[in-house]
């Protein structure tokens, strides 16, 4: 019986892997994860993602512990590391396909191995238009998918019979240090429960609150979205998991809206397939050559939540303390970095990356490059987001007096702009400057700053 290698990546589970269960039908299976940072033009994973990823392992390597199984760890240039362990156990590799351009490079490196569909709803070379070509705008993109929704249904965890690798070496987690030491920044984390248990107990929750998601998912003072970002980006749990799993629990025309929200994720994979510098660089050339300020301080303080914009001051902490947040904050806080204070967006994309536990590369630029206007499919620049129109309009003060204390004795109408509050302020105790920021940038000046940088370039 010959050995298979199961080359485990973002793809920490066991059920419906669809690598593990080709190796599992072929032979006895190996195990092995390998952290790169070493591949050239990698993405050195950030070191929130870092913190999920050391339990994950923990959670992926008991689960194959109790089926008499070892997971064998090594750090290092994936495809060298992969195919020398295949030869040393003689095995055929398989793994799953993903779509970041140095997971290409691992594959290449690494030799012969089996490629198996299972990160995606759909291959994305498969949803093609009429005259077979690569859609890059989301809509008609959509509509061609779902002519192949639903997926398959999920398959359980296979039968599996283990290789010996008694004898193959394999590193301590403990000694990749992915856990902070001094100061540990991570006590916010510990809500998460990473690993493929907590992925379906996410999901359960998530199927019990599904049919209110479209009227709660914009309002981040409430629970309304699945918070399975981190899940997935970790491949804890298969898209088609997710997807069957909600659109069983509340049928799959009230789960459509978070239905789309899966095919955003494929979508960015579709992208990031046709363009693999899209963490990089803009899409729209025109954007190569945008007057961004170089403004340390004002990044710091955007970084910090110290803006004077409670909602984005909410987000950003909320970012650091939880390793999330909610994803219209998102938009506003990318908005307000890139319009507000024209700070390039590759600084703001790589704060996200490195503070994100759902960090994900095709959907970090995407969304990066969807709010500066400079993507494949992008919101036109001139689309400015007012952060105290947004804070109110989506109902923001719960949110704020959660990340923002120092505001908390405000009241709604005067929460999300506390400069305007008058005599409110007063009362709530509150001086600005001393106990929060003044508004560090005039949002109607820096709305026209920023109209009046996208009209030079444009004339250039």
């Amino acid at each position: 019986m010959t050995t298979q290698l199961a080359w485990f990546r973002n793809d920490l589970r066991l059920a419906d892997h669809a690598a593990l269960i080709a190796a599992a039908d072929r032979g006895t299976v190996a195990a092995l994860f390998v952290l790169d940072d070493e591949t050239p033009g990698a993405w050195k994973m950030g070191a929130a993602q870092r913190w999920w990823l050391h339990h994950s392992l923990v959670s992926l390597s008991r689960s194959i512990a109790e089926r008499g199984g070892r997971l064998i760890l090594r750090r290092g240039r994936a495809g060298p590391i992969v195919k020398a362990l295949a030869a040393e156990l003689r095995a055929e590799v398989h793994t799953l396909v993903h779509h970041e351009p140095w997971a290409v490079a691992q594959e290449d490196e690494a030799g012969t191995v089996t490629r198996h569909h299972g990160t995606t709803l759909a291959p994305p070379a498969t949803v093609l238009s009429g005259t077979g070509g690569r859609y890059r705008i989301f809509t008609p993109w959509w509509r061609k998918l779902l002519e192949q929704m639903p997926p398959p249904r999920p398959r359980p965890v296979p039968d599996l019979r283990w290789a010996d690798v008694g004898a193959i070496s394999s590193d301590d987690l403990a000694s990749w240090a992915l856990l902070p030491t001094k100061p540990d920044w991570s006590g916010g984390f510990r809500d998460w429960q990473p690993g493929e248990a907590g992925a379906a107990a996410r999901l359960a929750d998530f199927a019990r609150r599904a049919a209110r998601y479209d009227e709660a998912r914009n309002l981040p003072s409430v629970e309304g979205t699945s918070r399975l970002s981190p899940h997935l980006a970790l491949g804890e749990i298969s898209i088609n998991t997710a997807w069957h799993a909600i659109a069983d629990a509340v049928g799959e025309r009230v789960a459509e809206p978070w239905l789309r929200e899966l095919g955003w994720r494929d979508f960015s994979a579709n992208i990031i397939d046709q363009f693999p510098d899209h963490g990089d660089a803009p899409n729209r050339e025109a954007f190569a050559r945008f007057p961004f300020l170089d403004d340390p301080a004002g990044y710091q303080a955007w970084c910090k939540g110290q803006t004077g914009y409670p909602i984005v001051d909410a987000g950003m902490r909320q970012l650091w303390e939880t390793g999330w947040m909610h994803n219209r904050v998102r938009m506003i806080t990318a908005s307000f970095l890139v319009k507000h204070q024209l700070i390039d967006w590759r600084l703001g994309e790589r704060w996200f990356w490195d503070t994100l536990l759902d960090a994900d590369y095709g959907n970090n630029a995407q969304g990066w490059q969807w709010v500066m206007g400079s993507g494949v499919d992008s919101s036109p620049f001139n689309r400015i987001f007012a952060p105290v129109g947004q804070s109110a309009k989506f109902a923001a003060a719960g949110y704020i007096r959660r990340w923002v204390p120092e505001l908390a004795k405000l009241p709604d109408d005067a929460i999300h702009a506390p400069w305007e509050a008058g005599v409110a302020l007063i009362r709530a105790g509150v001086k600005l400057g001393r106990d929060y920021p003044a508004p560090i940038v005039n949002h109607e000046a820096a709305r026209a700053r920023a109209l009046q940088a996208w009209a030079a370039v444009k004339a250039a």
